[in-house]
């Protein structure tokens, strides 16, 4: 069952990916994120409502500790993509987002089987590999700010996996919250307008709502299985949206990209099989 949950958070961050990047494309990424997280928060606060919990401050903390995540991991990742390194920034960043909750599951006592971790071998180069554009650039250019989102990217899987069954989904709506306010900062920052000002831009609310899908279905995974298994899958998600972008909008898959796709089906197939 955590495998089957995590492999649905894959494939919800993966559409949300695609629905967000192709209204980014029309318009300007930081509205679609604003709209994004915006409907993603709407989301949790829904669930919140018709699902029992009783959280403490302490999973509330978690929940703002990945918030805060969130919003660090998509403040260099915006960072690398405006200085032209986001080929170089989104592989390394999706690599540490899996690997982070990876170390952390290990040093929380999880030990998962043989299989497993012939999965995540497996799985490290194929993220990498689905990620990487074809010509990017320098690497070494882009590494701080790779690493940086990955952290950030990895503290929030990390963090959402403390949070209990019992403490229902008011730690989520904490990240969410925590998220908004993110963006919008880091837009400040970095000179972006984040206020929407086009219709378009309303598809942020799907991926919004996407991504909130994927988060709940990742908090699931992690309560019915390991962090370890529950963030290597969920990491996968951007096999996810190259497929995608492969069949609607017949963009070509490069020779290492497809590698990486075929070694991500392995990764799951390891995992689960363990």
């Amino acid at each position: 069952m955590a495998v089957l949950l995590s492999l649905a958070a894959a494939l919800a961050y993966g559409l949300s990916d695609f629905v967000g990047g192709i209204a980014s494309r029309r318009t300007s990424a930081w509205p679609v994120a604003f709209v994004g997280t915006v409907a993603a928060l709407a989301g949790a606060v829904v669930l919140v409502l018709v699902t029992p919990g009783v959280p403490t401050t302490v999973h509330l903390w978690w929940g703002a500790l990945a918030g805060v995540g969130s919003g660090a991991g998509g403040a260099f990742l915006y960072r690398g993509l405006a200085a032209g390194r986001m080929g170089v920034v989104a592989p390394i960043s999706a690599v540490g987002a899996a690997l982070l909750p990876v170390c952390v599951g290990v040093a929380t006592g999880e030990r998962p089987a043989l299989l497993v971790w012939l999965g995540i071998a497996a799985a490290v180069p194929g993220i990498w590999l689905v990620s990487r554009e074809p010509g990017a650039g320098d690497l070494a250019a882009g590494i701080l700010d790779g690493v940086l989102a990955g952290l950030g990217f990895g503290l929030l899987f990390a963090a959402m996996g403390q949070v209990p069954e019992e403490a229902g989904f008011a730690p989520l709506a904490v990240a969410q919250a925590v998220a908004v306010v993110g963006v919008a900062l880091t837009a400040t920052t970095l000179g972006g307008r984040w206020v929407p000002w086009h219709r378009s831009q309303a598809w942020g609310a799907v991926a919004g709502l996407l991504a909130s899908a994927a988060a709940v279905a990742f908090l699931l995974a992690t309560q019915t299985g390991l962090l370890t298994v529950a963030s290597v899958v969920t990491s996968l998600y951007p096999a996810i949206t190259i497929a995608l972008a492969a069949v609607v909008l017949r963009e070509r898959i490069h020779g290492p990209q497809g590698l990486g796709l075929l070694l991500c089906g392995v990764a799951v197939g390891l995992v689960a099989a363990g």
